[in-house]
């Protein structure tokens, strides 16, 4: 799919995994609209690549549909990358009573961002981008969503980030074939250890990321966002991928802790 003239949203877009693809879709054409909480970066990032920020909280729909029409009006609406996300890390069970067990109100909150924020942003990006017209093979448009390597090897206290991270490998297939029917793909990306600044900087940041190396097979590094905005766009602009969820991760298979 050609991305020159076409608008795209990413969510999560102010910085980390979502700016860095902000940046590739707007060097191959695409016109950005940075969709984030965070105005102050998401403005800055918006800014430096000719792009345009709405402050979106995916938990709200009233967002999600003011960010989509803002979108309409730069270009043909045909990508969406899912990038905005929150991680969280607390054990099913504590060592009080019932009250130390994990926070419930915490996991529905996880829940509601990472996987029921992903999908209304895709039902009302897709249902923007069935109004486009179709380019060769009907195709309307792609999305993209972030899973992760907790999808399938959850650590110790992820239990909320895994669920949320599976409920969107498990719902790509289903809306991939749901959205066949407009020409839209969707294809979910699942990164592993990336460098990002989560992890804060100086010597003690470096010490959990040279603990967080063992997993990985090869290359013995953490991923960059720029390895997974690379993919991302791969993904957008290959008509050929749909359906499919595919590991960035150096072949890492994490351990329990």
């Amino acid at each position: 799919m050609e991305l020159h003239g076409v608008s795209a949203i990413v969510t999560g877009g102010a910085s980390g995994l979502g700016a860095a693809t902000a940046r590739r879709l707007a060097d191959r054409g695409a016109i950005v609209v940075i969709a984030d909480i965070s105005e102050d970066k998401g403005k800055e990032t918006a800014a430096s690549i000719d792009g345009v920020y709405a402050r979106v909280d995916v938990t709200s729909t009233e967002d999600i549909i003011a960010a989509t029409e803002l979108a309409t009006t730069l270009g043909p609406l045909r990508v969406l990358v899912n990038c905005a996300g929150l991680g969280f890390a607390g054990r099913t069970v504590g060592r009080g009573g019932y009250e130390s067990a994990h926070d419930l109100d915490m996991f529905r909150h996880i829940i509601a961002i990472n996987t029921i924020g992903t999908f209304d942003c895709i039902r009302i990006a897709a249902t923007a981008m069935a109004k486009t017209e179709p380019l060769a093979d009907g195709e309307r448009g792609a999305i993209v969503n972030t899973a992760s390597l907790a999808a399938f090897d959850g650590q110790i206290g992820q239990a909320a980030y895994a669920a949320s991270k599976g409920g969107i490998v498990g719902m790509t297939l289903p809306i991939a074939r749901d959205l066949s029917a407009i020409g839209v793909r969707v294809c979910t990306i699942a990164p592993g250890l990336i460098d990002t600044p989560i992890y804060g900087e100086g010597p003690a940041a470096e010490q959990v990321k040279d603990k967080l190396k063992r997993d990985v097979l090869f290359p013995r590094r953490l991923g960059t966002a720029d390895e997974f905005a690379t993919l991302a766009v791969e993904v957008v602009s290959n008509s050929y991928l749909n359906g499919e969820v595919i590991r960035i991760d150096g072949g890492a298979r994490l351990q329990p802790k």
